[in-house]
């Protein structure tokens, strides 16, 4: 079998600045076509957002040698970050806040069932990323509690799904998360 040759940290490097330089000079170019060909419209800072945002990404998943479930959590984080920024720079009609958000919690809490399922004996690198999801999953209930959702049925489905998911985890672990209590705790 012939496996591919690694790139050395020099190439690598290179071609990390190239594609920097390249998706600066394409972020310059979408912000004068955006000002000459429809000004009224700001299409290129939601495309500048794109690219920042994948640079993020990219750098953070380079750079950090964390878990999955940290990357579930840093990308529902940075994801319903941008779908507010997209939607207030449309107008801000408040579809990030009723219906973004919601289904991103939704599909962070389905992917960490399925890492606590494929994994479980890894639960306890899980455990913390999947606390503060739960944490970030109430954000729709205060919202709705604040009537500033109005589609409160969608939140309420996604924080309960987290909670349920936590409990879930949890019954799944028990027994893994009753031996690490009892050798952290010296009981």
């Amino acid at each position: 079998m012939i496996y591919p040759q690694k790139l050395n940290s020099k190439k690598s490097n290179l071609i990390l600045k190239l594609g920097l330089w390249i998706s600066l000079l394409v972020a310059i170019l979408l912000i004068v076509i955006n000002k000459i060909a429809t000004p009224n419209m700001p299409w290129a800072a939601l495309a500048n957002a794109g690219i920042i945002y994948i640079w993020i990404v990219l750098f953070y998943s380079i750079h950090k040698n964390i878990n999955i479930a940290g990357h579930v959590l840093l990308q529902m984080i940075l994801i319903s970050l941008f779908m507010v920024y997209i939607d207030y720079k449309l107008g801000f009609r408040a579809w990030s806040i009723n219906i973004a958000i919601p289904i991103l919690i939704i599909i962070s809490n389905i992917t960490m069932l399925i890492l606590t399922i494929i994994s479980y004996r890894k639960f306890i690198k899980y455990a913390i990323y999947q606390l503060v999801i739960v944490l970030f999953s109430l954000l729709p209930v205060i919202l709705v509690t604040e009537n500033m959702v109005q589609n409160k049925t969608l939140s309420i489905i996604a924080s309960g799904i987290s909670v349920l998911n936590l409990g879930l985890s949890l019954v799944l672990c028990t027994r893994d998360v009753k031996e690490v209590i009892i050798r952290k705790f010296h009981m």
